[in-house]
């Protein structure tokens, strides 16, 4: 199944290149194009969709993400410390009521209380996206 960004429907957003989307998820930038503030919104340690998204979009592996935020808020690299959620449904909610809001839920976890951005121009529906989940059975 496919990994969604999912931003708040206020976001004026409707694209991120997969950089860009790295550098958000990577708290290395700090506001939208519109000014307002990023919240950045992952899913806890062990949650297949945050292993995907550490995996695709930041390139890393979970020890590498900690250390990132870690060394980051020292040297002042990183902007932003990620909000952790335990449930999709934590996330849906958390990101409906903060504007600036950015995170991921599975595809098949998406609702009209938040809206999916384009990743390199591709939705999860399309084939030719680049964010998937790693099957269960290869965890």
């Amino acid at each position: 199944s496919e990994l969604a960004i999912v931003v708040n429907t206020a976001n004026p957003v409707e694209s991120l290149s997969l950089s860009e989307l790295r550098k958000v998820f990577l708290g290395e930038r700090s506001h939208w194009p519109s000014g307002r503030r990023i919240t950045l919104v992952m899913m806890e340690p062990g949650q297949p969709e945050r292993k995907a998204l550490i995996h695709e979009v930041c390139q890393m592996n979970e020890g590498d993400f900690s250390k990132h935020f870690l060394q980051g808020v020292f040297t002042g690299e990183v902007f932003v410390s990620p909000k952790t959620l335990a449930s999709p449904v934590g996330v849906r909610k958390f990101i409906f009521n903060v504007p600036g809001a950015i995170g991921y839920v599975r595809a098949s976890d998406v609702d009209s209380s938040v809206k999916v951005i384009r990743v390199d121009g591709h939705l999860p529906s399309d084939r030719e996206y680049g964010l998937h989940l790693q099957p269960r059975a290869a965890q």
